[in-house]
């Protein structure tokens, strides 16, 4: 009984993808399972052929020969070669409510597709407007995690590809934008909006051996490599990176008396040896720290 169960969903799943009715007869249990499992394959062939979204799923994920994509891609009615960029979002979860605040971002006469990407991820395909150029990609990656901030609630990090010309450099994308999202939580995590082609020295840091990331720091460090920094520490460290090692305007935002900033930077420098109001220090520093995140998070795994 749950047998002949399982082949009516099969058969159910089969009409309403493809809109084909079949009556299957089958005289053994056996005989029913083996009909189940060729529907299952016909109904995955038939998606992966005829619906938009498991094609764009499969190029970037699986692959498709080149030879395929155009034919397949006109018999979805979705154009070969046209300039797009892809986004590449991560949340909490991906629901129902996420979706539909973007499909009203993105309404289907722009040609934008939607392709979910597991529990937490979501690409967002769309095409390059004429005169849009790095400025206007960046402000719709923004205009998209404000818009979902504040309408789903829901926190979001968004990575975007450089432009492609062809659906052949989708499965290039879709590495690109995957790669940009780890680099930029492990590197940039006070950021939420990571453009593959900005993630500067983080993208060749999470590229380099690990062996090699450990010989480095043993070269800064020597044998006291210190493992982590304290809160208080990382955010004054940070500040002071940001303003340019100019300690009064790091102090007036941090609210710190000057000679505290000063007192804490010494006592950097104690620790490690490194002086970071100067920039060399500072840029080994900061190297440094980078290093240390990303092996730590590695092993981690």
């Amino acid at each position: 009984m749950e047998s002949r169960s399982e082949l009516e969903k099969a058969l159910g799943e089969l009409k309403r993808i493809t809109g084909i009715s079949l009556t299957v007869s089958a005289g053994t249990p056996e005989e029913e399972k083996a009909a189940i499992a060729q529907i299952r394959c016909l109904c995955t062939a038939y998606k992966e052929k005829y619906n938009k979204t498991d094609f764009l799923y499969s190029l970037m994920v699986n692959g498709i020969p080149s030879y395929d994509i155009h034919e397949r891609a006109a018999r979805l009615h979705i154009a070969s070669d046209e300039k797009r960029v892809l986004f590449l979002l991560e949340a909490k979860v991906i629901d129902e409510t996420v979706t539909a605040i973007l499909k009203n971002l993105f309404p289907s006469q722009t040609r934008t597709y939607l392709v979910p990407m597991g529990e937490t991820n979501l690409v967002v395909f769309r095409p390059v407007k004429t005169g849009e150029n790095a400025d206007s990609i960046r402000r719709t990656a923004r205009t998209i995690v404000d818009t979902l901030n504040m309408e789903a609630l829901t926190q979001v990090k968004l990575a975007y590809s450089s432009f492609i010309d062809t659906l052949s450099e989708l499965s290039g994308a879709f590495r690109e934008t995957s790669l940009a999202l780890k680099v930029g939580k492990l590197f940039y995590s006070e950021q939420t909006v990571f453009p593959y082609n900005e993630l500067g020295i983080g993208r060749l840091i999470y590229q380099l051996p690990l062996t090699l990331c450990d010989n480095f720091l043993h070269e800064i460090f020597g044998d006291d490599i210190p493992e982590s920094l304290d809160e208080d520490t990382a955010v004054t460290i940070n500040k002071f990176f940001q303003n340019n090692l100019n300690i009064a305007e790091t102090s007036r935002q941090l609210h710190m008396h000057r000679n505290t900033l000063i007192y804490r930077l010494e006592q950097i420098q104690k620790r490690t040896g490194l002086d970071l109001r100067t920039f060399e220090d500072a840029m080994t520093f900061k190297i440094a720290t980078m290093v240390m995140n990303y092996l730590q998070t590695e092993r981690n795994h």
